[in-house]
């Protein structure tokens, strides 16, 4: 079964967003676009060297005038604009930056993926089995054989997460140079050790969880989404629920299945506080529906029917609680 062309290309879409900011994150430091070089106490932006104008006012170069005002425009200025635009993104959309940006929900992703060819679970704390389709159409059986490669791809990841977080300190040819040689200093090991078995705990164990509770990045997009009444939300139509008796069987819960974060993309948008806006449960969804020659009754909305379907949703909740 698959997905209609809307949903597939909404897919391909997000990967191309998500490999090209992985790149950018691995490469920033060394092509200077940012970090903070703590052996000269630098901060390089967009390939140059970012200064507040202290060390001028230090050495008489400028008035304090001047440095108040170079502090304000190249110091605080941007660091408003910066949160103001972003918060402004998940006022109205979500965790956007989480399900089409963020490189660690990428690796939780790819993860999720191969720890259910292992045991058929995207998380090591499910209850249960979350029975999938491979490429074919086919139920997929877990393996094995899977194992050691979410172990070791785990490893890699939480390796290549230590590496990179120190080019942003240190200057990366030199971390690089260092590790190549086998001379990292006591300090380059240290980090990059314990970084390591730090990360590669984190995605083997808890990846979700810090997805979930953890990141104060997605945390706050959360917030602010939950406080905007007219934000982008997953809308179920409520009066086909019944369809929803044949999703893909004999698997079922297809937008439950798909969901990379363990949620339930059917409920209301409280218990959705957690939600990447990834669209896979959409994608689950057009596809299960489409076989059965149907359109879909999960769907993005935003706004107006947004406000409407909240309220129809508590207004069934209420009717659903009253006796018969």
């Amino acid at each position: 079964m698959a997905p209609s062309r809307a949903t597939d290309r909404l897919q391909v879409h997000r990967r191309r967003w998500q490999v090209g900011f992985f790149a950018l994150f691995l490469l920033a430091p060394a092509l200077n676009l940012f970090r903070f070089d703590l052996t000269e106490t630098q901060l390089w932006v967009l390939g140059m060297r970012w200064s507040l104008g202290i060390d001028a006012l230090m050495h008489g170069q400028i008035t304090p005038t001047q440095a108040g005002i170079s502090l304000a425009l190249r110091g605080l200025l941007p660091i408003v604009v910066v949160v103001a635009v972003f918060l402004t993104v998940a006022w109205r959309y979500g965790r956007l930056y989480c399900g089409w940006l963020c490189p660690h929900f990428s690796a939780v992703e790819l993860l999720n993926r191969v720890l259910h060819r292992a045991v058929g679970k995207f998380s090591l704390w499910d209850k249960h089995r979350v029975p999938r389709r491979n490429a074919q159409g086919q139920l997929a059986q877990p393996q094995a054989a899977w194992w050691p490669v979410f172990v070791a791809l785990s490893a890699l990841l939480g390796f290549l997460w230590a590496i990179t977080l120190l080019t942003y300190l240190l200057p990366p040819d030199r971390v690089w140079s260092h590790l190549w040689h086998g001379t990292l200093t006591d300090g380059e090991a240290r980090f990059i050790w314990i970084g390591t078995g730090v990360f590669t705990a984190e995605f083997v164990l808890a990846r979700h969880l810090f997805c979930r509770f953890g990141c104060a990045v997605g945390l706050f997009q959360s917030l602010v989404w939950m406080a905007n009444p007219k934000g982008m939300v997953v809308a179920f139509a409520r009066e086909r629920a019944r369809e929803c008796k044949t999703c893909d069987a004999p698997v079922g819960s297809a937008c439950d299945n798909a969901c990379p974060m363990r949620l339930h993309p059917r409920n209301i948008k409280r218990m959705m506080f957690s939600c990447v806006q990834c669209g896979q449960c959409l994608s689950g969804c057009d596809s299960s529906q489409s076989a059965q020659q149907r359109t879909p009754v999960l769907q993005w909305q935003i706004g107006l029917d947004a406000v409407r379907e909240t309220l129809r949703q508590k207004k069934l909740e209420q009717l659903d609680k009253e006796p018969r």
